[in-house]
């Protein structure tokens, strides 16, 4: 499995988890379709951990939550 499909994997289990945040979700989905386009990868990759860095900051996400994120974008950045 390359990289950028397990990115979209590890993003999608978190849209899919009942416990994530609406304003999280949104954000995912963002990113997602960001993943999606058809674009250079770097564009895409900059775009995408531009969405994601900034629900690093929320200070009332679960930390579980948290950790994943930071994990997508560690993904990301590996690119």
């Amino acid at each position: 499995m390359d990289v950028l499909a397990q990115i979209l994997f590890a993003i999608q289990e978190l849209q899919e988890d009942p416990s994530t945040p609406k304003n999280i979700k949104l954000k995912l989905s963002n990113a997602t379709t960001i993943l999606g386009q058809n674009a250079e990868i770097s564009t895409k990759i900059s775009k995408a951990l531009c969405e994601l860095e900034e629900l690093t900051q929320d200070h009332n996400m679960q930390s579980y939550i948290r950790t994943q994120l930071f994990n997508i974008v560690s993904l990301l950045e590996s690119v």
